[in-house]
């Protein structure tokens, strides 16, 4: 996929394309980040982001209809995203996956050595993380991902499995952390941050290594908590539908 300058007018498409991002971040982290932040928007097809030097701070982010897309684009422009403000515009060219969907998929004219040389290196890229790696880069399509509901767990997460995940019996009364539930194992707390972080007074976002699926995020006070809880209610990462409770102290 080509960039596309700041003056040309693109038709709304399923496909966006972002740019300004933090080079210091790696692949997988990155792909994963912007997989959490747009999946409420929708379902995606795919995130595609590479280390090549010329495509550094970029990637492109793949839905299933225009819809989310441009709901994405109009929600998530200027979001602050590992420490830069995104910029998102429709992308350029038609993705691949969309263009084979719909019939209108062209193979590429053969280039330059050096250039068929790095398309084949991508190309393998995204095959094997389509089909070998559910995890970077199709967590919401496969229904053998490891982190959705269904298979089998350690012992320690079996209280967190199920159709739905537990809610303390004496909810707590309303204070200035949050408990969070129902996350995918593999979610980081830098992926709660940026999510968190969009709400005024956060101070802290803590992981339970011992049980995976869980979080405590803390406010500076309980207005400030309340207001996050209340936004992010039901958000989805990767599928799984958070579920925010006050914490018992």
């Amino acid at each position: 996929m080509a960039e596309i300058s700041q003056d040309e007018e693109i038709p709304p498409n399923m496909t966006l394309y972002i740019n300004n991002l933090n080079e210091k971040i790696k692949i997988d982290q990155l792909k994963k980040s912007l997989h959490a932040v747009f999946s409420q928007f929708g379902k995606i097809l795919d995130v595609l982001a590479f280390k090549t030097l010329k495509h550094k701070g970029q990637a492109w982010v793949i839905f299933e209809d225009v819809t989310s897309a441009t709901n994405a684009l109009g929600r998530m422009q200027g979001f602050p995203f590992y420490d830069k403000e995104m910029r998102i515009q429709y992308a350029k060219t038609k993705s691949d996956i969309i263009a084979k969907a719909d019939g209108s998929f062209v193979p590429r004219e053969k280039r330059k050595r050096h250039d068929e040389k790095e398309i084949c290196i991508l190309s393998k890229g995204k095959k094997r993380k389509e089909q070998l790696d559910p995890n970077q880069a199709a967590a919401g399509l496969n229904p053998s991902y490891a982190g959705a509901y269904g298979a089998t767990p350690p012992l320690s997460q079996i209280p967190y499995l199920g159709a739905r995940p537990i809610v303390p019996e004496a909810p707590a009364p309303p204070n200035n952390i949050l408990f969070v539930q129902n996350l995918p194992h593999d979610a980081t707390a830098m992926m709660l941050q940026m999510l968190f972080n969009q709400y005024p007074g956060l101070k802290d976002v803590r992981m339970v290594e011992a049980k995976p699926g869980i979080a405590f995020v803390e406010y500076e006070n309980e207005m400030q908590s309340t207001v996050a809880m209340q936004a992010l209610q039901g958000f989805k990462i990767q599928q799984n539908q958070m579920l925010i409770t006050y914490a018992k102290k």
